[in-house]
């Protein structure tokens, strides 16, 4: 693969990834009432969405920057524990199949930008 594809994938990726998260923040933050419903379906309180929304902002803004590479190192970890922790939730609970596969599929999603990302930094530390 080409230097510049991998870079347009990257940021590509990147943005969109982010751009849902802070979708999914902003959620948490305002406290819809989409995320309390779910939050009570699966049986976590309430008061923890805005800490989430907040830590995914904060997960975002490592994404983003380009300058500490063990801080986006960490935002990737986040995000999959969140992930990983939303599929096992869900299943917990009984939920169906496509419920369970939600956060998988957006697992998916950052193991990808995570690849590129690992190409793209070997790129610029050459």
């Amino acid at each position: 693969m080409k230097p510049k594809t991998i870079k347009i994938t990257y940021w590509c990726l990147i943005v969109l990834f982010s751009l849902a998260m802070l979708g999914d923040a902003v959620g948490g933050i305002t406290k819809q009432q989409a995320g309390i419903d779910v939050l009570n379906h699966l049986g976590y309180p309430i008061y923890i969405m805005p800490f989430l929304g907040y830590l995914k902002v904060l997960g975002v803004i490592a994404l983003l920057q380009t300058k500490f590479r063990n801080l986006k190192e960490w935002a990737f970890a986040g995000f999959a524990f969140n992930f990983i922790g939303a599929a096992v939730s869900r299943a917990a609970m009984g939920d169906g199949a496509g419920m369970v596969a939600m956060p998988l599929v957006m697992l998916a999603v950052l193991f990808v930008t995570y690849w590129f990302w690992r190409k793209y930094d070997v790129l610029n530390n050459i």
